[in-house]
């Protein structure tokens, strides 16, 4: 809890100083997400290079699980050994996601109670309270994201219902619980995030292309 009071006041400093030199506290959000996902691009460049290795290997472990179906034992040290192979830690996505938790619950707890010298409006919403504006467009655009972010990540096959139900149920929170502020951060952190998994993608497939012309020359 005093990590999340520590991160609270610094974002609440941050977003007073960021919103006093662009004169928005919407663009202040935006830069202030920016700027937390820069400071935490090391550790979240390592999940998502992970993630696409795992992607990589869906159709391995689809027949390791196949092959030993019947022997659970060998099929998991299959598993770990094919993982050291490819030098890929399974859990390589918690620890990021769990860093970034604390942000969220700080930044909802800075918009609950939005510094009193900033004017909380930005286009359509007021960013201190529920998104909730006829067009629901911030909770859309939170779902959307989330949905293309979880589609490009995904490792699983059979995890593509929680693909469906995961953007629903955030965009249902965005139009109930979460202040606009906070919806606009999720947005925001979510196009970093299908942004740094394009590059990620793009430059493994480069990377495949290259082997693959070595060993065909």
């Amino acid at each position: 809890m005093q990590i999340v009071n520590f991160l609270a006041d610094a974002m609440r400093d941050g977003l007073v100083w960021l919103a006093n030199l662009t004169g928005s506290s919407g663009l202040a959000i935006i830069l202030l997400t920016l700027a937390i996902r820069l400071a935490l691009y090391p550790l979240t460049l390592s999940q998502t290079r992970s993630m696409a290795v795992m992607k990589e290997l869906q159709p391995k472990m689809q027949e390791l699980q196949r092959k030993y179906k019947n022997n659970p034992q060998e099929y998991q040290k299959r598993i770990m050994e094919l993982y050291k192979e490819h030098n890929v830690n399974p859990l390589g996505g918690c620890l990021p996601l769990l860093v970034q938790l604390p942000f969220l619950w700080a930044l909802f707890w800075v918009l609950r109670e939005f510094p009193s010298n900033l004017d909380p409006h930005f286009l359509i919403w007021n960013l201190s309270a529920q998104a909730r504006e006829p067009l629901f467009i911030l909770p859309a655009l939170a779902a959307l994201t989330t949905y293309f972010q979880m589609s490009m990540a995904m490792t699983d096959p059979n995890q593509r219902v929680m693909m469906f139900i995961m953007p629903l149920f955030i965009g249902w929170l965005s139009s109930t619980d979460f202040p606009a502020g906070l919806v606009l951060y999720w947005v925001v952190s979510n196009i970093f995030s299908i942004g740094q998994q394009y590059m990620v993608n793009q430059h493994m497939e480069a990377a495949k292309g290259t082997k693959g012309g070595a060993k065909s020359g």
